[in-house]
């Protein structure tokens, strides 16, 4: 690592470099030879976009340290399907199939989509699949694989020796029924198949067993290992953190009580806590909660239908620590806010480029920005041409910017067709185009006069000028109440783009037209 570049990574602001710090002096690094950071997916549901946050925030993280330190860094992405389902979610088919394998871990459970051999492997390649598709690095891990094959054998059994200073810890935050019959294990019923919620009996450190009822009321022995039993999560989290010796592991805010006992619990069974934070939740259009099994909010693959990507990765690396809407009306902000960063990146210096989002998003190698057009303002040109042809849009764009085409410009490209998606499900059934006012009508008519005298080849910023001076010119209250006349009698929405743009992207003659039929309604 060259000198300059260790100052530049020492002094970063980003939120990436700050918690990457919070690592650097984490015995267990200097033990293993690398830093490990892990992200829970719980697959009772199909991935949400939430679920990915989790790991690209990591990543960012992962990423920094690296640059920071020179340190390798190792990235699991854990999956508990040995989890009982305790509800059949409401967005899968075949929902009376599942229902009658309630209680049972998700491995053992037939996946009702019927291309996988459980639901619990659906869910889990669901996941890989998408996490693949964003060049994501990381190794997954499956809790029914480390139940089974004996990589918590020993953890387990520390569990089972150290049982009374584990119970210390969770009674304390159970209420009293509850209390009455916890146990840090789960055994699974031999005649049932299903993950058992019941009242350990007897505990055998020397014989590394529990004994229990099963469902039908015979005394059964079962050993704690080879997935056998499995840990009530809060001690299963402190148990995979002891067993891997994670570094880092940032957590919901709606966690931070559970982050706190299992920390608690990781030192009894001698390991030590992960770094970390607490995010904030995502909210669905309501105000609420995304949930996997509610499916509210948006899914992964209705963003990508609108979106490109990097867009997404831009959403989840913004305030992290704040609460966001995750609705269809925040996706035109996140592309145009992801371009701003991309052209803002090749200007700035190298210690204002790595706190640039597009540092992160790229692992410090973003791409060179193909355009200056936005997709609000490709929006706007679809909205005006009322098409769902791409080469219609790409006749415009032609003439706006000489060399660009499909083949030499695919991010565009790609902004065009997610345009055209956008506008056919969102926009094209809310237009609503004004009658002008006599304020309205008289400077409509002023700026059909103004723009009758610029040349066919007037630049974006000239347009955009003259647009201001008849602005200025009449009686709006200001120059916003001028533009919003602007959209709602020549686009049919209450928001646009830098008019300048549009009318240069568009092209004059076209949008005098657009003037001309405005003034014509009545």
């Amino acid at each position: 690592m060259k000198e300059f570049d260790k100052i530049i990574y020492e002094n970063a602001k980003s939120w990436p470099f700050e918690e990457a710090r919070k690592i650097v002096p984490r015995k267990s690094v200097a033990e293993k030879g690398y830093a490990l950071l892990e992200t829970g997916y719980g697959p009772s549901g199909l991935p949400h976009i939430g679920t990915f946050g989790e790991v690209a925030r990591t990543t960012y993280v992962r990423r920094a340290f690296e640059r920071l330190t020179g340190v390798k860094t190792r990235l699991f992405a854990f999956s508990d399907d040995r989890d009982g389902l305790r509800k059949v979610p409401d967005n899968i088919p075949n929902k009376d199939m599942v229902a009658k394998h309630l209680g049972k871990p998700l491995t053992d459970i037939p996946d009702p989509f019927g291309c996988c051999e459980s639901f619990g492997d659906h869910n889990n390649n669901k996941l890989k699949e998408f996490l693949d598709s964003f060049g994501f690095e990381y190794e997954f891990k499956s809790a029914t694989d480390c139940y089974k094959s004996g990589v918590f054998n020993e953890v387990l059994l520390k569990v089972l020796e150290r049982r009374e200073e584990i119970l210390e810890v969770m009674l304390a935050s159970l209420r009293e029924e509850r209390a009455a019959t916890y146990s840090p294990f789960l055994p699974i019923s031999p005649k049932t198949g299903r993950v058992l919620q019941v009242k350990i009996d007897e505990y055998k450190v020397d014989d590394g067993t529990v004994v229990f009822k099963d469902e039908d009321g015979t005394l059964t022995e079962l050993p704690v290992i080879d997935g056998n039993c499995k840990l009530q999560w809060k001690v299963d989290w402190a148990a995979r953190w002891a067993a891997f010796k994670v570094d880092y592991e940032m957590a919901g805010k709606d966690l931070i009580d559970s982050v706190n006992l299992s920390s608690k619990i990781c030192k009894i069974l001698g390991g030590t806590p992960p770094a970390g934070f607490n995010y904030e939740l995502f909210l669905d259009e309501e105000g609420k909660k995304i949930s996997k099994s509610k499916g509210n909010g948006i899914s992964i693959d209705e963003w990508l239908r609108y979106a490109p990507q990097e867009s997404l990765a831009n959403f989840m690396f913004a305030s992290p620590k704040s609460a966001k809407r995750l609705y269809f009306d925040v996706i035109p902000k996140q592309i145009d806010d992801y371009a701003s960063h991309l052209r803002n990146f090749e200007t700035q210096t190298p210690d204002k480029q790595v706190n640039n989002p597009v540092w992160h998003i790229h692992n410090g190698n973003p791409p060179k920005p193909e355009t200056e057009i936005s997709f609000s303002l490709l929006l706007n040109l679809v909205s005006v041409c009322n098409t769902d042809d791409k080469n219609v849009l790409w006749g415009f764009i032609k003439k706006y910017l000489k060399d660009a085409s499909p083949e030499t410009a695919p991010f565009l490209n790609k902004l065009v067709e997610r345009a055209i998606n956008y506008y056919q499900d969102f926009v094209k059934s809310k237009k609503r185009y004004s009658i002008p006012t006599d304020l309205e009508r008289e400077a409509l008519s002023d700026l059909l006069s103004e723009l009758n005298k610029l040349d066919e080849n007037a630049s974006a910023d000239d347009i955009q000028t003259v647009v201001f001076e008849v602005g200025k010119r009449h009686d709006f209250v200001d120059l916003k109440s001028w533009f919003n006349a602007l959209y709602r009698n020549l686009l049919g929405q209450e928001e646009g783009p830098r008019m300048g743009s549009f009318i240069a992207l568009y092209g004059l003659e076209n949008a005098k037209k657009l003037i001309e039929d405005a003034l014509a309604r009545k």
